[in-house]
């Protein structure tokens, strides 16, 4: 037969696996008018699950295409900082771009119990960057976002934002009364470098917009080699995962790398927060650490507006979001 003629081929139905009397034209025209899930159930297999939720996004990236023309260009103005709770940190540029870092989920293993009251929000975004492949970090999926970068490491330019991300390794040790790091020792795994598993890899992000330098610390170590605070450089606004019951940092620790850095403004992140986390967390509030500084400041709202002449003056003055968190 010429491989041209279209006309249906009649199969015969104890020779073939589809049904008795189903053209394979005719198949693939019905099941691609009914969707996938309805080619599975002639074929009665299981339908495919996509790991990625990017498809059923609302919205689209109208507003990227609106802001890459700016890209490489420098701006002035007002620098966004909206807190979500747990470490997720937003940063809005003053074009309006925006980058959300470290969406938080429940661990879908079940191993690690229950530490979110709720979903992170489905927010939109440009671009969600996470710095580690911790559950209450990685949610990369629940944001509407155009772009995902996912433990970056080097440099991404975008409309009036730059983002560098340095490779370096997650806090090994507990510092503090729960010992949740002998838990990997348990699961037959190293903790600490060299020879640390790989989801204790991490990414620390540097994001330089409207003439601020604001560095995204994560779950990092506190005591990094000699060329990784050489080719941080200056900076203005630091996040660091520091609360009452020093899971990530101890007081100590964080005092040491706000004294290494010399930033300007100081936000905690990693601490209880009654609107978004449990109990079951072991975290506690971050309130001793930061009335314990020499200058702090308990925020009001769940947002910052900053701008580089404002904060030219500031030194190491701590801002805390405290519970106040943005829920949508």
């Amino acid at each position: 037969m010429d491989r041209k003629d279209l006309k249906p081929t009649i199969l015969i139905g104890d020779k073939d696996h589809l049904a008795p009397g189903l053209s394979r034209r005719s198949f693939f025209m019905a099941a691609g008018a009914a969707g996938v899930g309805a080619t599975a159930s002639v074929l009665g297999a299981q339908p495919a699950q996509a790991q990625s939720q990017a498809w059923l996004q609302p919205g689209n990236n109208n507003h990227v295409i609106d802001l890459q023309g700016a890209t490489g260009q420098a701006s002035t103005g007002t620098v966004g900082i909206d807190y979500y709770g747990h470490c997720a940190i937003k940063i809005t540029s003053p074009n309006g771009a925006t980058a959300l870092f470290d969406p938080w989920r429940d661990d879908p293993s079940g191993a690690w119990g229950l530490w979110f009251r709720n979903e992170f929000p489905q927010i939109p975004v440009d671009i969600t960057l996470s710095t580690h492949a911790h559950f209450d970090h990685d949610a990369i999926e629940r944001p509407n976002s155009t772009m995902v970068l996912d433990r970056m490491v080097g440099k991404f330019e975008f409309s009036d934002i730059k983002i560098t991300g340095f490779a370096d390794k997650h806090a090994c040790v507990a510092p503090g009364w729960y010992d949740w790091t002998n838990a990997l020792a348990e699961f037959g795994v190293e903790a600490c470098p060299p020879n640390n598993v790989g989801h204790m890899d991490m990414v620390v992000y540097l994001v330089e917009t409207g003439g601020i330098r604001t560095l995204i610390w994560g779950d990092n170590r506190h005591n990094p080699p000699q060329e990784f605070w050489d080719a941080i450089g200056q900076v203005d606004v630091l996040t660091l995962p520091v609360d009452g019951s020093e899971h990530i940092l101890s007081f100590d620790q964080g005092n040491d790398i706000v004294s290494k850095l010399k930033p300007k403004v100081i936000i905690p992140t990693h601490y209880l927060n009654e609107v978004t986390s449990y109990t079951l967390t072991t975290l506690q509030s971050a309130d001793d650490w930061v009335k314990g500084q020499q200058s702090y400041k308990m925020l009001d709202s769940a947002s910052l507006q900053l701008e580089a002449g404002g904060i030219a003056g500031m030194n190491q003055e701590f801002m805390h979001f405290g519970n106040n968190v943005m829920t949508g």
